[in-house]
């Protein structure tokens, strides 16, 4: 699902195309994409994913439909711009960490941030997590589905893990085992008709991603911390 979302938000880059039969499709054609695309102010990286869905297309049309692209394939090229620096991955330490949690004094929030970094989960397995994959008594949390960009918290629906392999059973450090029965307790209390179905990083609906972004921004700024992204 979170594949194809990208490939619907990159399908209007190719559109020009459409009126392009595959039998006329030449360099010049390729070339003035190209030119194009490359005078907007999307990251090289981008421009290279909408690249690559174009060679797909192209790819998929030999494949089934015995196109050949053998003259305009050996003259097309990746984007490049040498003047771009490459965004660093960027991490807190351990001390920095605390110090990002210090700040913070609402268990929901911590819990959150707690996940992310000690489980490692993405944001979209983040926000799928329900009451009914965390084990207090063994410790572990299940990680076997997500909630995707497509969703929000009034229309929603799971989704299967990135890949098979995301599909896997995470341990749980003591501190964020403590902080979890601690959240459990407070939302049994806290939200009518509660059950083990319920979001543990929200409510009987998804959180919204604004949220997750809007309060690193907070806390990382109130602890004189560089802001990092979600998925660092």
């Amino acid at each position: 699902d979170t594949t194809k979302y990208g490939y619907d938000n990159k399908e209007k880059f190719i559109e020009c195309f459409y009126s392009v039969k595959l039998k006329d499709f030449n360099y010049p054609t390729f070339e003035r994409w190209h030119d194009e695309t490359n005078s907007t102010h999307l990251a090289t990286r981008t421009k290279n994913d909408i690249y690559k869905l174009l060679k797909t297309i192209l790819n998929y049309a030999t494949a089934w439909h015995e196109f050949s692209f053998a003259k305009v394939y050996p003259k097309m090229y990746n984007f490049n711009d040498p003047n771009e620096f490459p965004k660093e991955q960027l991490f807190f330490t351990y001390e920095e960490f605390k110090q990002f949690l210090s700040v913070e004094t609402d268990i929901k929030w911590i819990g959150i941030f707690e996940i992310l970094y000690y489980c490692g989960l993405r944001k979209g397995e983040l926000k799928g997590l329900t009451w009914k994959d965390i084990y207090f008594d063994k410790k572990v949390l299940s990680v076997n589905k997500q909630i995707t960009q497509r969703n929000n918290r009034v229309k929603f629906e799971f989704s299967d893990t990135k890949t098979k392999d995301s599909r896997r059973i995470v341990p749980i450090t003591k501190v964020l085992l403590n902080d979890l029965k601690m959240l459990y307790e407070q939302d049994k209390k806290e939200y009518y008709g509660f059950n083990d179905d319920f979001f543990v990083v929200s409510d009987a609906k998804p959180i919204a991603d604004s949220n997750i972004y809007l309060r690193r921004t907070k806390l990382a700024t109130l602890a004189g911390l560089k802001v990092i992204r979600i998925h660092d």
